[in-house]
């Protein structure tokens, strides 16, 4: 439900404004003044104000700059009875977006069709935001590849539960692919046609988590210099995915449990209580119950969050999937990098489900995209793939092969030192990229890649 304010001097206008709008399902407050506008929009976010271009105690221009600076996302619609060019001009060039004439026979009916179309237009630019960020969502269940028993019963698992709107955790190792399913739930549910938002709740701290999920007024915090939406406002009415919910300190956990017992929340900052209407859908790589144990994660919350659980199997127990995705990477790499590889040879294939993939289905992900860049021939053979999946003692390479105490996220000490040598090539080349590609014993496409993928352009 869209939030409007109707800010005029005029009492019977204000009225017939506030009478029509909530006719049309818009949730309305108004102002009799500029002072009282100013007031309400630094208490409240809303999507679209109606305002006056001229009051007793101040004029629409003001106000129009206090809205764009309070919350630049606010649509606002200036009306007047004393219309000017300037005037017009001025307004348009500030950020409004219609200029309407009180005079006109037809202002009611011009005014709620300004309204409609306006908010339209910025839910669908919002939602074109949001692909932009987002993993294509087209058909998702079938970038979920695999074909094993295991896989056929998560599929099956899939459309019964995006029949529901009940709360979903989704477990699995790191690399399992959780925001696949997450994203394949949503699409095939009702919701399908409104906002996917997606977070990692091990990302941020504590009070920066706090304010990505609930917004925050202006002045709440050192830098919150305007009012701001959270996730589950953008999320309204769609999907909000809250990765890695293990990761969340408990402080956080309580403020996540009142949203899903009271459906409803608070601003950073702010007094105003926000209903809330989207599908949560959480995801772990963590043992809650045995974070339970050690009072780390909220009983409470775990029995919110898992209503329905799910959980993906680790690529080594359904071992009979790596061809099948082997094959799909490799049709993608040689899409992105414009390669034309036919195959996979059978003693790299062999190495391939000889593995246990520690890190999962990303993990052949990566191998596959590294040998794509690699391979100079029409196959992709063993030769390309990592020591460790060729049989090969890592003491052959050169480099170190020990561990730390700590141990090593693998994936991306692999990504860094490939950038390195990248960086390197090109310096050496002066930049020349087809001679930093012969450098590497790369095709300049496959390079071209890796380019544009660590950003060094």
């Amino acid at each position: 439900m869209s939030n409007l304010l109707i800010v005029d001097d005029e009492r019977s206008l204000r009225e017939v404004l506030q009478i029509v709008f909530k006719k049309e399902g818009y949730k309305v407050s108004v102002a009799s003044s500029y002072q009282e506008a100013v007031a309400q929009v630094k208490a409240a976010v809303y999507d679209l104000v109606v305002s006056d271009i001229k009051m007793n105690d101040g004029n629409g221009i003001d106000l129009l700059k206090d809205i764009k600076a309070a919350n630049p996302e606010t649509l606002v619609v200036m009306i007047t009875a004393y219309a000017t060019t300037e005037n017009a001009i001025q307004a348009l060039k500030m950020g409004a977006v219609d200029y309407i004439l009180k005079d006109n026979e037809n202002f009611v009916e011009e005014i709620k069709i300004t309204v409609a179309k306006s908010l339209e237009f910025s839910r669908l630019r919002q939602e074109h935001r949001l692909l932009k960020r987002q993993f294509t969502q087209q058909n998702a269940i079938h970038n979920i590849v695999g074909s094993s028993p295991k896989m056929k019963e998560l599929f099956q698992a899939i459309e019964t539960v995006s029949a529901t709107q009940s709360t979903v955790l989704i477990t699995g190792e790191s690399g399992t692919g959780k925001e696949l399913v997450a994203k394949a739930i949503h699409l095939n549910g009702s919701r399908n046609d409104l906002p996917f938002v997606s977070i990692n709740c091990g990302a941020f701290p504590e009070t920066l988590l706090e304010s990505e999920l609930f917004g925050y007024m202006k002045g709440a915090f050192t830098g919150a210099t305007i009012n701001k939406k959270g996730l589950f406002e953008v999320a309204d009415r769609g999907t909000i995915f809250l990765d890695e919910i293990g990761e969340m300190s408990l402080p956080m956990q309580v403020k996540l449990l009142r949203v899903l017992q009271e459906k409803k929340f608070r601003r950073v900052g702010g007094t105003e209580e926000i209903p809330l209407d989207v599908r949560i859908i959480a995801a772990t790589n963590n043992d809650l119950q045995k974070l339970m144990a050690e009072s780390k994660f909220r009983e409470d919350l775990y029995y919110r969050v898992s209503v329905i659980p799910l959980e993906i199997p680790p690529l080594r127990e359904r071992k009979e999937d790596i061809a099948c995705l082997a094959n799909h990477f490799l049709r993608k790499f040689n899409l992105q990098m414009e390669r034309s590889i036919l195959r996979i040879s059978e003693e790299a294939m062999r190495s391939l489900e000889q593995y246990d993939w520690p890190g999962n289905v990303r993990e052949l992900e990566n191998t596959i995209e590294r040998a794509v860049a690699f391979e100079t021939t029409e196959e992709i053979k063993v030769e390309r793939l990592p020591p460790k999946m060729s049989c090969l003692n890592p003491s052959e390479i050169g480099g170190s092969s020990k561990i730390p105490k700590n141990g090593i996220d693998l994936e991306k000490h692999i990504e860094e030192i490939e950038k390195s040598y990248i960086v390197e090539a090109l310096q050496k080349c002066g930049g020349v990229q087809t001679r930093a590609a012969e450098l590497l014993k790369m095709s300049f496409r496959s390079f071209r890649y890796f380019v544009k993928k660590y950003d060094l352009r």
